[in-house]
Formats: C-alpha cells, structure tokens, sequence
C-alpha cells in the first residue's frame, strides 16, 4: 500500500473559511505529522488560492480539495448550478496544484424528493459528471464522490450507488471517495465495498462511528484495513473527527455530546492508531 495521512479541515475549525482560519489550520496539521490536508471549500469559492499554496510550501504540507455542494446546487434539480459550482472547484484545486477534488458531489446535503432516486434524476447526474469530468481531465484533476449515509442524502448512500452512476459516463478521472461513519451506517461490513471499489477506491475519510477518537467506537478497523491491503490501496487516508472544543463545530455538525478530547489530543491519538495499522 502507498498511503498518505491526512487531515481535514474540519479537524481543527469549523467549515466557515477564513484566510486566518486556513493559516492556522495548515500550521496545526503540519506540526501533528500529516502528509497532507484536506481543504473544505467553501461554496463561495472566496479563497486565494494564491497565498494558501504558499503557506502549504512554508510548512511543508501536500493538499486535497473537497467540495460538499449546498442545498442550492442539487444535481437532479439544478443542474446548472451544480455544474458551475464544480467548475469552480476544479479550478481552485488546479491553482493549488493538486490533482484531487473530493466530497459530496452527487446531491445536495440535506435535500430530499420524498422518494427514493429515479431514472430521470439518474441520468441528470450522470449528465453533470460527465462534463465536470471532462472539464477536470483538462485541468489534470481526478474527481473521488463520497457516498453518505440516508439522513443527509437519498441520491448515493453506498459505495455501489457510486460506482454504478460512475459507470454510466465511462469516465477515467471518477472515483470513489469512503467515509467510514457514512460506511458504519449504510454497508452491510467494511471488507465488500472496498474489494467492489478496486482501484476506483482513491480516498477515505477516516473518522469513528461517533466521530471521536480512532479505536473506542464500533468501526471494524481491523475489516477496513485487511480490504485495503488486498486492493494495494494507494491514495488518501484523511482524517475526519470532530471535538466540541472548536467553537461552532457542535451546531455544524450536530456533535450535542460533549467530546472528551480536545482537537489535538484527537488528531494526534487518530494519527497514532492509524499508524499502527500501516
């Protein structure tokens, strides 16, 4: 396997970019040991690409672009907007040199039909990804779409919904991007989907069934690393659990319970449990 470890934004301050935020974000995951970070773009696309490349530079730091699109830009009602706002993300993720862009790209957050994906809202999807894909083949850039769980989303839960929609473009540059909390609820183990996903398995969210610490919730560690092994997994493990000590994050993410381990402690505690499986 060739990895990298990662950690999100999201692991040291809530979505809401701001170019201080940002700076002390890149300075916290540099100084706990990563490989990379993994940047949360905001929906605005405010972002200086520019200056945030160079304070990746100054703490020696590699870096991922993400993208969760908003209520407003649901594929199978907007399409147009969707498309556009993808664009957009694309190019940040080029102006930061970097060849992955990843998140929620099938669907809204939070938006649902009241019925479960139809055909023609199938085919809208596959219509937006395949010109994103084109678009981000230009740009040299490879697009992982991360299923999540049917609390947030009726468009992709799994890791097959993904790739079956995936198939329909017959796009290269479409990947797989895991979770293991949106894992831990909608698959039926931990082993099948990354085995299914083969090399279109190119990033995974590496978080806990209740969002804390690595190794004290129900996740089968043990299942998730034996599956990536035996695919040779080469891409990104990145981490993705949140404390309540960071102002804000409780009502973003609606983390009620108070976490016993500020942001540090779990990054740092994350980061060794994961080195201890590679």
């Amino acid at each position: 396997m060739k990895v990298k470890f990662g950690a999100s934004l999201l692991s040291w301050i809530t979505p809401k970019w701001t170019p201080e935020a940002g700076k002390y974000a890149i300075e916290k995951t540099a100084n706990a040991g990563f490989d990379l970070i993994e940047i949360l773009l905001p929906n605005s696309m405010e972002f200086n690409s520019k200056e945030v490349k160079q304070q990746l530079k100054d703490n020696n730091l590699d870096v991922v672009c993400s993208l969760n699109l908003p209520k407003e830009a649901h594929i199978a009602f907007y399409p147009e907007v969707a498309e556009k706002l993808i664009k957009q993300a694309i190019d940040k993720t080029s102006e930061l040199e970097t060849d992955f862009l990843g998140g929620v790209l099938h669907g809204g957050i939070g938006v649902f039909s009241g019925n479960p994906l139809n055909e023609s809202e199938s085919k809208t999807i596959v219509e937006v990804w395949s010109k994103v894909a084109d678009y981000a083949k230009k740009k040299g850039v490879n697009i992982g779409i991360e299923p999540i769980n049917r609390y947030e989303s009726y468009v992709c839960n799994t890791a097959e919904n993904v790739l079956h929609l995936i198939n329909k473009t017959g796009k290269d540059n479409l990947f797989l991007h895991l979770d293991t909390f949106h894992m831990n609820i909608e698959e039926n183990n931990f082993y099948n989907p990354i085995i299914l996903a083969g090399k279109k398995l190119k990033h995974v969210h590496i978080t806990e069934s209740h969002r804390g610490m690595l190794g004290e919730g129900t996740v089968n560690w043990a299942e998730l690393f034996n599956a990536l092994k035996e695919i040779n997994f080469e891409g990104n493990l990145v981490l993705e659990n949140f404390s309540s000590s960071i102002p804000g994050m409780q009502q973003m993410v609606s983390l009620w319970q108070k976490s016993p381990y500020d942001a540090e402690e779990l990054a740092l505690g994350s980061l060794k449990f994961l080195k201890k499986y590679i």
